[in-house]
């Protein structure tokens, strides 16, 4: 990346620019920048290294990841549809079924990672959209972005690929044929939890004006700051996703093997489902980990859940995840809570999903193992 074309004053460090709105030379000529809404230094640097990663022609930075999601959605009109991998986000699922159904806009849930279904049988004319997590959030299932998108596009459908978890590190889903990706910058991109980012990349150019505009008319934008926080976190990018990786891949092994513990979902056991997809379209597996505590009564369980995170001494128990800190949830009781009947697709109370930081592993490990040996009543 040329840093004096992204950077002005050719600083290593992006300058943070702060001005509401840029002088204007003349009433015929309108300068690069004018009002900060529509474009600013610090944010156009971002958005050009976040679209370079990701291999995307275009990318675009908004307040939040779900203020990314409602630009994408607003492309949409009245009466269209929208097919959704049915395990999502607690916070997406929560916008397309209170929400989108509010301006007519439906949502279907279904299994893409069943090769087996053929989900044209779910598409007409009014079906606009395709949303894939992969992996999703928080039963780590892993969609195959290339056989879907071929689907979607003989459809005319667009696909919208929610790459989190794994990043354009390990996964690069418009190589595979998705036409927009959509981030929570939030989490493993900025990485250090300090800051509330989403972020959209295509190569399509009538796709991206598309968003541009409404970026600027919603004006869903971070602050030049939060952008200058993002820009200093991917500077250590790439080691922070390796270890976050390594890290994962002991812990699960680790985990595995501990008597207290009935399951572990990790994409690099090649006992997950759909493993060998995962080999095809990444390049690694991430640093997400979710696995069931074995419990007397799945259906109530809370007060083994809450004494098996009140042992933990130095792991947090704490929603969002990508951080260099670890961070462990109870999904149906937090980030998902607002989905009816989780229990049937497996988000029972005693479901945990790990977010494995960077630390020393060994600390991580026996902050596990000494809770999981006490955990249960």
């Amino acid at each position: 990346m040329d840093i004096k074309k992204l950077n002005a004053y050719n600083a290593i460090v992006p300058v943070i620019s702060l001005a509401s709105t840029f002088v204007q030379e003349d009433l015929e000529i309108e300068g690069e920048y004018c009002y900060s809404r529509e474009g600013n230094p610090t944010r156009n640097c971002l958005e050009k290294k976040i679209s370079k990663l990701e291999k995307a022609d275009f990318g675009l930075v908004f307040s939040s990841g779900l203020s990314a999601i409602t630009t994408i959605i607003n492309t949409l009109s009245s009466g269209d549809k929208i097919i959704c991998i049915d395990d999502v986000y607690g916070g997406t699922y929560r916008y397309f079924t209170q929400v989108c159904k509010k301006f007519g806009i439906e949502v279907i849930f279904v299994d893409l990672t069943n090769e087996l279904l053929d989900i044209s049988q779910y598409m007409n004319e009014k079906t606009k959209m395709i949303w894939i997590e992969t992996p999703t959030n928080p039963l780590l299932k892993i969609v195959d972005i290339k056989r879907i998108s071929e689907i979607a596009h003989k459809n005319n459908s667009i696909v919208v690929v929610d790459n989190t978890f794994l990043t354009p590190y390990f996964q690069l889903p418009l190589t595979f044929g998705a036409d927009i990706v959509v981030h929570s910058v939030s989490k493993y991109l900025n990485g250090h939890s300090d800051v509330i980012m989403g972020a959209i990349m295509t190569l399509d150019p009538g796709i991206y004006e598309s968003l541009k505009f409404l970026q600027n008319s919603l004006g869903t934008i971070p602050s030049p700051f939060d952008c200058y926080l993002v820009l200093r976190g991917l500077k250590t990018f790439s080691i922070r996703m390796e270890k976050h990786e390594k890290n994962a891949n002991i812990i699960a092994h680790n985990l595995k093997i501990h008597k207290n513990i009935l399951k572990v979902i990790y994409p690099g056991f090649d006992t997950h489902p759909q493993h060998k997809i995962a080999q095809e379209q990444q390049t690694g597996f991430g640093g997400m980990i979710s696995f069931y505590l074995k419990v007397e009564d799945v259906k109530d369980c809370k007060k083994e859940v809450s004494k098996f995170f009140k042992n933990l001494k130095y792991i947090s128990l704490a929603e969002s995840l990508g951080g260099t800190d670890t961070l462990i949830e109870c999904p149906a009781l937090m980030t998902h809570k607002c989905v009816p009947d989780k229990e049937k697709s497996g988000i029972t109370d005693n479901l945990i999903r790990l977010s494995v930081g960077i630390e020393d592993v060994d600390t991580i490990l026996l902050d596990l193992y000494t809770s999981l040996d006490h955990f249960q009543i």
